[in-house]
């Protein structure tokens, strides 16, 4: 299993590097790049997550990420877009992302990001938290939503301590 995770990451940092895959850059601040997480560092991430998402196909989060990419960056340092940028996503209270103007029930929802809170907002947004402004239908395979959690854990990290 270990060995099909680090293939898995390869192949996200491989389509990365080649411009196919990630969003690992800053856009648009003028600021370089953080020095990229390693492969070991991105094994250390996923593995800190609890089953069922320490076992995330992370090359299928990428994937799956496509379809939030319209809306979310994942850069550090990069844009908000119709959604907010997600980078420092884990252990981050919703609504609470600079510059970005978030539904009444959304902010009042109380929720704070981590793998087993982000999984029911995945599947369904709206049904999660009805009025969100999230025009996301949702991902309703549970293993996609795995992967994508496993992938935004790895790329996106955990908010910055406080």
């Amino acid at each position: 299993m270990r060995a099909q995770i680090l293939t898995a990451l390869l192949l996200a940092a491989t389509l990365s590097a080649c411009g196919g895959g990630g969003d690992n850059t800053a856009s648009g601040s003028g600021a370089s790049a953080p020095a990229p997480v390693s492969d070991a560092d991105k094994l250390k991430l996923l593995a800190s997550l609890p089953a069922p998402y320490n076992t995330a196909d992370i090359a299928n989060g990428q994937s799956k990420f496509a379809q939030c990419r319209s809306c979310h960056t994942i850069a550090p340092d990069g844009a908000n877009m119709s959604g907010p940028n997600l980078h420092g996503l884990f252990g981050r209270k919703v609504g609470t992302h600079e510059g970005f103007k978030y539904s009444d029930a959304l902010k009042a929802s109380g929720i704070t990001w981590d793998a087993t809170s982000l999984d029911p907002w995945v599947e369904s947004p709206r049904t999660h938290v009805p009025g969100t402004k999230m025009v996301f239908a949702g991902l309703k395979n549970p293993k996609d939503r795995i992967d994508l959690i496993g992938y935004l854990k790895t790329e996106a990290g955990d908010a910055p301590a406080t």
